[in-house]
């Protein structure tokens, strides 16, 4: 088959689709192939023929540059020019022509086997994000808790808050802060999961110890 007349758009257009991936007739030296389909184009390809183009322009600045003659190259064996580029597609045999299905079952087997796998993919990948584990919402809170006078026991006050245990609550640091009059109130942090622990529940909690606790303010809230 091969280029056809390269004189005409039709065959340098096929010489541009064929070194599209190439940078040779044959092989990756250049040889007499070259040589032998250069002849046969005997002039420049147009500009938006860029594969064909730069293909040409190579091969002449090398026989340029080794002054070698037209039809003179080391490497190669010269073969006729219609035996280059796309290969001339074989003739079926009758076995051919009687297995030949007429209706694509072959193209209808691909295809289902494309579906097969890409649904594959997909299952594969619902799996994989469905053991990854959710994402849970955390809030970081600072509790002010304030006694009833001066003379309230601030560290067992401090020890009936940390005694308040729950799913999803984690107690940090505290001090305490005065406020005057003698009077000082526990400030104290905590981590808490917003789906379980909510502010309301702390100060039920925490106001529940009526002989320590007057009160309870959120002094700090923030998402984490």
């Amino acid at each position: 088959m091969g280029f056809g007349d390269l004189k005409t758009p039709t065959g340098l257009k096929l010489l541009n689709d064929f070194l599209q991936e190439r940078s040779y007739i044959e092989g990756y030296v250049r040889s007499d192939n070259d040589i032998a389909v250069f002849n046969a184009v005997s002039s420049p390809p147009p500009s938006d023929l860029v594969h064909a183009l730069r293909w040409y322009n190579h091969i002449l600045s090398y026989c340029e540059k080794t002054s070698l003659p037209l039809g003179v190259w080391p490497l190669g064996v010269k073969r006729p020019l219609g035996e280059y580029g796309y290969a001339a597609p074989a003739a079926a045999s009758k076995d051919d022509e009687e297995d030949f299905d007429l209706f694509g079952s072959e193209d209808e087997e691909e295809s289902a086997e494309a579906a097969r796998l890409n649904e594959e993919r997909i299952a594969a990948y619902n799996a994989k994000k469905a053991k990854k584990p959710a994402l849970i919402a955390k809030s970081s809170i600072l509790l002010d808790v304030k006694p009833w006078d001066d003379e309230t026991d601030m560290e067992k006050l401090e020890e009936c808050v940390r005694s308040i245990v729950m799913e999803g609550l984690l107690w940090g640091q505290s001090k305490l802060v005065p406020v005057g009059y003698g009077i000082r109130k526990l400030q104290i942090g905590c981590v808490v999961e917003d789906d379980k622990v909510g502010t309301d529940i702390l100060e039920e909690q925490i106001t529940a110890f009526e002989d320590f606790v007057q009160s309870m303010d959120v002094a700090a809230f923030n998402k984490i």
